[in-house]
């Protein structure tokens, strides 16, 4: 089970969630609909400024993929086979993210937009790490 968890990119999570609101949301509406849906207050919390701070979907949404960057920044600093296969299944999920973002109306948000920059930071991170890890784990003999 742990190996399974090294290896699936769990920014995979927020962009299955955002697929399936934008697809079946689509399928059932227009795409005007699922992006305005993003914007929909989930609730509302006091402060003391004696104002609202109104929560959407589209802010839960980005927070899951904060708190899931952050597990995957945390799980970059492991080298071996399961992380080099976790960097290139988070490529993956960037691509698609991209795709998506570009070609599909419903993909066409801030959110999405956000949520694809912390895949690509995903892969940046995962990428850089495994590559200082492997320069520091070579040593060089000077001649």
């Amino acid at each position: 089970m742990g190996a399974a968890f090294n290896v699936f990119p769990l920014i995979l999570i927020p962009v299955i969630i955002y697929n399936l609101n934008a697809f079946v949301g689509s399928a059932l509406e227009s795409a005007q609909a699922v992006r305005e849906r993003l914007l929909e207050k989930v609730f509302a919390v006091p402060m003391a400024s004696n104002v609202q701070w109104i929560v959407t979907w589209g802010d839960l949404l980005l927070l899951i993929s904060l708190v899931l960057l952050f597990i995957e920044l945390l799980k970059s600093t492991s080298t071996g086979a399961s992380a080099i296969f976790n960097h290139a299944l988070s490529m993956l999920v960037f691509i698609v993210c991209l795709v998506e973002f570009l070609l599909h109306p419903a993909f066409a948000t801030t959110v999405f937009f956000l949520i694809m920059v912390m895949s690509l930071l995903d892969v940046l991170a995962g990428v850089i790490v495994t590559i200082v890890s492997a320069r520091r784990d070579v040593d060089f003999e000077k001649q």
